[in-house]
């Protein structure tokens, strides 16, 4: 067993947050209608994707009737149609499927993750959660030795992932980067790029802030850093 499968097997068992723990299981017991005749998964999400991958996709939290139902980030919620199709184009996933974790999805040079492996209430993560999750969080970005490229979708991924770099010890460019849409950022040291992406939401992508083209643009723009890269 590797420390990524060490690691998932970790979060999995995770209660170090009583309102969360409360909120995803309670999520599990009383299900959306559509959903009844699931088994919802209403635990800590793993990450996934291979451990030597050189594409890093950030994401904020599992949706409490999407990665909390099945047991997979971006799968079975609208925003995860928007990634997984995004991916294919891309050459990052083997096919653009998101509705189930055993759909037969691989990931190729790729591993996605989120700042926090449960769902929490309207999204919002208190900081004491976010706390409790960093320590995941810091240890995968300790131990995923390939990234060539990394994509943080919204601000708060983008945000969190340059403290966890702080707190590992990095030496951060001055100004500090500023999340912008499409934008990538030489962090220097031997990181990885960082690239900011609109995250896709409802709220993004019904009110048209985020089109698919625009979305397309980002992971079209990772491929070409990774293709120059060979």
């Amino acid at each position: 067993m590797d420390w990524h499968d060490k690691l998932n097997q970790r979060i999995i068992r995770c209660r170090l947050c009583p309102r969360l723990t409360t909120y995803r299981e309670g999520i599990g017991r009383d299900k959306k209608r559509e959903f009844r005749d699931w088994d919802y998964w209403a635990k800590p999400l793993p990450s996934f994707g291979h451990p030597s991958a050189r594409l890093l996709i950030i994401g904020l939290a599992p949706a409490a009737h999407g990665g909390n139902r099945t047991g997979r980030f971006f799968t079975g919620d609208s925003s995860g149609r928007w990634l997984f199709r995004a991916l294919h184009k891309a050459g990052f996933a083997n096919q653009p499927t998101w509705q189930r974790r055993d759909d037969g999805l691989k990931l190729l040079d790729c591993y996605i993750t989120a700042v926090l492996h449960c769902a929490p209430p309207d999204n919002k993560p208190l900081p004491q959660e976010i706390e409790h999750c960093r320590v995941y969080f810091d240890e995968e970005l300790r131990r995923l030795k390939h990234l060539r490229v990394v994509i943080a979708l919204g601000k708060f991924a983008f945000d969190n992932y340059l403290k966890s770099l702080r707190r590992l010890g990095v030496a951060l460019p001055k100004p500090v980067p500023r999340f912008a849409h499409n934008t990538i950022y030489e962090l220097g040291g031997g990181l990885p790029a960082l690239i900011a992406s609109y995250h896709p939401s409802r709220q993004n992508t019904n009110t048209g802030k985020l089109t698919e083209s625009m979305f397309d643009a980002v992971f079209a723009r990772a491929r070409r850093r990774l293709d120059a890269a060979d």
